[in-house]
């Protein structure tokens, strides 16, 4: 279900009555189309992308929501102009270099979801030692899609069971829907209860496939840049008042 945005004066207050999602997962998606209402190269929108993104993790870690998936760059992204996904890359970096010691001291724990022996070797450095400073940090796990595709990441599961089994480390007989989530990138942790999707889009786009099964849906008609966190509130306080079943009965039906 979407539901497009229709409610800017919720504010922190509204969404503190009850439960928070535990983990919230966004596709970061309009930084092109921003560009280009405003006659600017599409650097710049995704430069405004990442001061957005700035915003939201730290209003993310005001409310205090657990975990944080943000989808930065698909494995269908190389097909772009070489040019952009260079810029994508360096801002990347420059996002990692000046927020690093920021998102440490916060409690952030910063997370790579992904095929990174793609990607360029200074991103990479990067990304790992961002990862490896943080390591430790729990206030926050932040999941940054890099290199990501949902169908991928299912089939490089499937894969990895199949050598387990093949091993003898693993029964068939074994495997379920807990086995197979503990050999995705996000083994360990909750599936997203809310997927967020800027800039009007109604699809997934490949992310996070099989931990959205029963996510509840949000799409605004907000291009990226633009979103803040009112709109996140404004997510958040749908999603409260949505009734989840989980495929089973409401105990009105």
């Amino acid at each position: 279900m979407a539901l497009f945005s229709k409610k800017p004066s919720i504010t922190e207050k509204d969404i503190m009555i009850k439960p928070l999602p535990q983990h919230i997962a966004i596709i970061m998606d309009g930084n092109g189309r921003w560009a280009q209402k405003r006659g600017l190269p599409r650097a710049a929108g995704h430069r405004a992308g990442i001061e957005a993104l700035k915003k939201i993790v730290e209003c993310a870690l005001d409310i205090n929501i657990k975990y944080l998936s943000v989808y930065a760059f698909s494995t269908e992204n190389w097909k772009r102009p070489k040019e952009e996904i260079n810029i994508l890359m360096d801002l990347i970096v420059e996002y990692i270099v000046k927020e690093l010691n920021k998102l440490h001291e916060k409690g952030v724990k910063i997370n790579s979801i992904g095929d990174l022996s793609q990607l360029p070797p200074e991103t990479s450095k990067y990304i790992i030692a961002a990862q490896e400073k943080t390591y430790r940090n729990n206030k926050l796990i932040l999941n940054v899609a890099l290199n990501y595709g949902g169908r991928a990441e299912i089939t490089n599961a499937v894969k990895d069971i199949a050598k387990h089994v093949s091993e003898g480390k693993l029964k068939i007989e074994e495997i379920n829907e807990d086995i197979v989530s503990q050999y995705l990138y996000t083994k360990s942790q909750p599936d997203p209860d809310l997927m967020i999707r800027p800039s009007g889009e109604m699809r997934l786009s490949n992310f996070l496939l099989w931990q959205v099964a029963y996510s509840e849906l949000w799409i605004t008609n907000v291009l990226w840049p633009d979103f803040r966190p009112q709109h996140l509130f404004e997510a958040i306080y749908d999603f409260q008042n949505r009734n989840r079943r989980f495929g089973g009965l409401d105990t009105k039906d």
